[in-house]
């Protein structure tokens, strides 16, 4: 075996060597890809280069005004920068959202000073002359030298003070406010020159809350008799996150190199996360004995699946969890090939236990994967009630909060996009989205297709109130109406007799164009419709298909491209969900229709190209374009479309390479360092691929990454990634099962729409394999990162989800006007949170509870209806009342937490029932109108550690994450020291308000929280 140290460094290195020999291209530097300058793009807010315009480099499209003319002049060192004369007029402004619900930030920018002015500011960002953070590069007529202030109201000037910035010399100059750590400090080119600990605790303070408007200007200041900025300024930057001295120093040098520098830091970046001795025991591990070898068998040619979690054995009396083994995850299956046995040594953190897992080898073929056993309920066959005490639950309060303000959304801004792309005049004041939606941004109407999706999941949830259901309903017709009508024009002449291109694969360059672009400008966009071939519908014209067919990165200049298939299957998805829910056949009809598109396109492309193309970053992201296909054929049952689904087989991540030697059927962990919520949709396709083609091999794919993604790379919330190596909040850490290591990112984590998809995939399985694992991991992820991703009295709502210690949620989107991917899915979550609470078998014959949620189920094939009451989980018990007859199966989820009982009582009756945490317990009998069955299941707190750091734990009261409630932000782990026999016993509080204390400290559901939480703490047992 390979010892396990020399094994990760091995495994790091190649994942570095493997980043870098593909290599950071100038242009994927210069338009927000993943990592620039060793920073994830999740970090930045904005990036002006000034060479030429005021865009903005990064995704968020934030492109700024000048207050006159911007005026551009050449210069030696960086080509084209923005020249600024000093003149009144003469300064430039950056939208308002730039600067909303920050945690920390840093704002970085080459000057040239030509004056020494007494009070002119490189920036001024704030509310007015009373609240705002300034720069000024020679002093102010209170203080001379480089300042930088924050103003909070009065007198309160916090700042830091620095010798004034030289002149007539290019100096890179970065302000970096640090909020946990109290502190702002001040570089001229990447040298510290001044620091102060006297800033605001939040930024709010400065800037105000979300929906605040500020004023940001560049070169001008709020103060009225103040002068303007006399100077150029060149790659003006800003981030949402306290840049390192590393990092900085790498912007600075990488700058001085010119943009075609490879070797940024693509590793873990320096941070302040506390470091722990490798070889000390933590948490239960001080207290363990020895953890047993265990037994394994594997088909030839598939890893074996070794278990993550092994029961130990204890000293001292103490009843410990099972212990997590930490075990090596080769990159192939060499070690499989032949028939035979083979040992694979683990460890377990901290200690020097080394249990073994003896693998034997069979040559028989992989065992058949599981058939479709379970059905699911319509929407419009559960209803979310109040619970036992009458009161409205999170998922009514969530749902109500979507549904209200989903209702008051104008679908003619979903539709703006479209009738931009396709020429056509907009309707008297109809206005656009705005963030991922805008003019300029390459994966507008990614939100549209969100969108058809919620209102047709709001149409069939709304039964309960008949005005609301007729506003949805309109709604669908509206938007697929027009989308339709706009579909008819692709392909075809404007006028009898004109030119028109009707095939897909024969589509021109636009016209006065000698290349296909992305540029959708008013006035770079083509417009001509009729020679886009035939079925065409998409918020843009289709150059990104076909640039990104040509091996298009990534990016926001014209010659790149953002995602336009995964833009397309949030379109088609939403079409075929009305379809369902309505029966529009207008709305199938766009979509097959596009969808033949896609296949007339890809179908002429070979195979090594699709590998490249769905392996490239971003860009070549299709979303669950796999899912979406496979589904349009299980509807009309036509072959090309199923071909087409397989086109999209993500061929390396799925089989190892195109001659299936290896991959996720293989159970090779093939998505270590990748891009979480790229992949998780098209894992999502791959389930719905083996329903319709019943090859095991998806089957295969689909379960042995959920088992990898939940056991190596989950969080305590139920989210996954969220490295700082690779460094970016979107990624699988570098290696499985190291999320202390490499996980636990800078600027945020656990991307809300990863979660949306995990639980769509996790339901998706438990219709195949009925493993209460699934059903306990969705409670977890639904609770705990779902509802807990809503704010407080909107439906504004998470882009990441921070678990450093006392940071805080940033919610965004509250009137449904500029969508993120998380905005998006957060309107299809927060429509259907009734889905999964049962589902029944196909036959009609046995009806499953996975869920304790105040509900109505209408059983209508049987004519039977389920109540659950409960107060759920404000209470440890749940009643499902029968009404109607018939004999049934009854299969009740008990949950792995459930360690401290599970008791049933039928009518009043305690059943003798043998009910083993982590499974499904069977009641049979032929049920009777006004049956009680009585589900009770004592809780009880128990830890969650981070796998390879075990003193850092997250603290569960049965299935609910509970948080500690911070006063300020902070850079340390929260400590706290439980009874090591009974942590229940240093916990104080009330069970049925979910309200404790630990040292005075109060927790509360994550759920729950708004203001500043610690989600991990620092545990000592003792």
């Amino acid at each position: 075996m390979i010892e396990m140290k020399s094994y990760r460094v091995f495994l790091r290195f190649i994942f570095i060597a493997t980043i870098l020999t593909k290599g950071i291209s100038p242009g994927q530097a210069q338009s927000g890809d993943q990592i620039l300058d060793g920073i994830g793009e999740t970090g930045m807010i904005a990036r002006y280069v000034f060479n030429g315009d005021l865009k903005d480099w990064s995704r968020n499209n934030l492109h700024a005004t000048a207050g006159q003319n911007a005026t551009f002049i050449n210069d030696k060192r960086f080509g084209k920068v923005l020249s600024l004369s000093g003149e009144k007029n003469d300064f430039v402004q950056i939208p308002a959202d730039a600067l909303t619900d920050m945690e920390s930030l840093s704002i970085s920018g080459w000057i040239y000073l030509r004056s020494e002015k007494e009070g002119q500011v490189v920036f001024d960002f704030g509310k007015d002359a009373h609240k705002h953070f300034f720069a000024a590069p020679s002093g102010t007529n209170v203080q001379d030298g480089f300042q930088s202030v924050m103003t909070t109201g009065g007198d309160n000037q916090k700042g830091a003070v620095a010798p004034a910035l030289a002149l007539n010399r290019w100096v890179y100059l970065t302000i970096v406010v640090d909020i946990p750590a109290k502190t702002m400090t001040t570089y001229v080119d990447a040298v510290p020159v001044g620091e102060s600990k006297q800033i605001p605790r939040e930024l709010t303070e400065v800037f105000g809350s979300s929906g605040d408007k500020n004023k940001l200007y560049i070169g001008k200041s709020l103060l009225t008799e103040s002068p303007t900025l006399d100077g150029m300024l060149h790659d003006f930057r800003i981030y949402r996150v306290p840049l390192s001295k590393n990092q900085l120093t790498a912007i600075y040098t990488n700058s001085q190199r010119g943009v075609s520098n490879r070797a940024v830091n693509v590793t873990k970046v320096e941070d302040n996360l506390p470091e722990f001795p490798l070889t000390r025991a933590q948490l239960y591990n001080a207290y363990l004995l020895a953890v047993p070898d265990v037994q394994v068998e594997t088909a030839l040619g598939d890893l074996p699946r070794l278990p993550s979690y092994v029961v130990g054995t204890y000293k001292e009396g103490v009843v410990g969890p099972k212990v997590r083994v930490l075990w090596p995850s080769p990159n192939d299956n060499s070690t499989v090939l032949e028939a035979g046995r083979y040992t694979i040594t683990g460890r377990v953190p901290g200690t020097d236990l080394q249990p073994k897992a003896i693998v034997t080898v069979k040559p028989s073929k992989t065992a058949a994967a599981p058939q479709l056993k379970l059905a699911t309920f319509g929407l419009n066959q559960v209803s979310l009630q109040a619970d036992a005490q009458n009161q409205q639950t999170k998922f009514i309060e969530n749902r109500n909060k979507f549904i209200k303000t989903l209702a008051a959304t104008d679908p003619n801004s979903f539709l703006y996009m479209f009738r931009d792309a396709f020429g056509q005049p907009q309707p008297q004041g109809a206005k656009p989205l705005g963030v991922w939606d805008s003019q300029d941004t390459k994966l507008r109407g990614h939100a549209t297709g969100h969108y058809l999706t919620a209102i047709a999941q709001a149409y069939a949830s709304t039964g309960y109130d008949k005005t609301l259901q007729a506003n949805f309903a309109e709604k669908m017709n509206y938007m697929v109406n027009t989308l339709y009508d706009l579909a008819q024009l692709s392909g075809k002449p404007q006028q009898a007799g004109a030119v028109a291109t009707a095939d897909p694969t024969a589509i021109p360059y636009g016209p006065g164009k000698s290349a296909y672009d992305s540029d959708l400008s008013r006035e770079g966009i083509r417009t001509d419709y009729w020679n886009w071939g035939g079925g065409y519908i998409s918020a843009y014209p289709p150059d990104q298909f076909i640039m990104l067919e040509k091996g298009a990165k990534y990016g926001g200049q014209k010659t790149q491209v953002w995602a336009p298939y995964y833009t397309l299957h949030k379109i088609l998805a939403g079409l075929i969900d009305i379809y369902e829910v309505s029966g529009n056949e207008k709305a199938l009809q766009v979509a097959t229709g596009m969808a033949d598109w896609v296949h007339a396109r890809l179908s002429q492309l070979s195979k090594e190209t699709l590998i490249q193309v769905w392996n490239t970053y971003i860009a070549g992201e299709f979303g669950g374009m796999n899912e979406t296909l496979a589904h349009l054929y299980r509807i009309t049952h036509k072959e090309h479309y199923l071909k087409t689904a397989q086109l999209f087989d993500n061929i390396d991540m799925f089989f190892g390479n195109a001659n299936h030697a290896h991959g996720l059927a293989k159970n090779v962990d093939t998505f270590r360092g990748l891009h979480a919520n790229q992949h998780i949709p098209q894992i999502v396709g791959s389930i719905e691929l083996y329903q319709v083609s019943n090859l095991p091999e998806y089957y295969r794919v689909a379960d042995n990454f959920w088992y990898k993604a939940v056991n190596d790379y989950m969080y305590s919330i139920g989210g996954v990634a969220g490295a700082r190596n690779p460094a970016n909040a979107e990624v699988f850490t570098a290696e499985p099962a190291t999320l202390y290591e490499n996980g636990f990112s800078e600027g945020g984590q656990n991307e809300t729409c990863a979660t949306y998809n995990m639980l769509k995939l996790t339901s998706n399985l438990f219709l195949f394999d009925q493993r209460t694992e699934y059903m306990d991991y969705y409670e977890r992820g639904l609770y705990n990162h779902i509802l807990a991703s809503v704010a407080e009295n909107t439906p504004a709502n998470t882009y990441h989800v921070p678990l450093r210690p006392g940071a805080i949620k940033q919610f965004g989107n509250p009137d449904m006007t500029g969508f993120t991917c998380c905005n998006g899915t957060a309107i299809e979550s927060s429509t259907k949170l009734q889905n999964s609470i049962y589902f029944k078998s196909r036959d009609d014959q046995a009806l499953y509870v996975n869920l304790f949620i105040p509900s109505t189920l209408d059983w209508t094939e049987r004519k039977v209806t389920v109540e659950q009451k409960t107060s759920f989980p404000k209470q440890d018990e749940t009643e499902l009342t029968i009404k109607g007859n018939g004999k049934f199966d009854l299969h009740v989820r008990v949950p792995g937490w459930a360690t401290k009982g599970f008791y049933v009582t039928v009518n009043g009756k305690d059943q003798n029932v043998r009910a083993q945490p982590g499974t499904y317990l069977k009641l049979s009998r032929n049920w009777k109108n006004g049956d009680r069955i009585k589900l009770k299941m004592p809780f009880q707190f128990h830890l969650d550690p981070v796998m390879d750091q075990q003193n850092i734990a997250s603290l569960f009261y049965g299935p609910i994450l509970l948080a500690a409630q911070e006063p300020e932000a902070r850079k340390d782990w929260r400590k706290v020291t439980l009874d090591a026999k009974d942590i229940s016993k240093s916990i104080t509080g009330d069970p049925q308000g979910l309200a404790f204390k630990i040292d005075g400290v109060d927790f509360k559901p994550f759920y729950d929280t708004y203001g500043r939480h610690s989600v991990y703490l620092d545990v000592t047992l003792k």
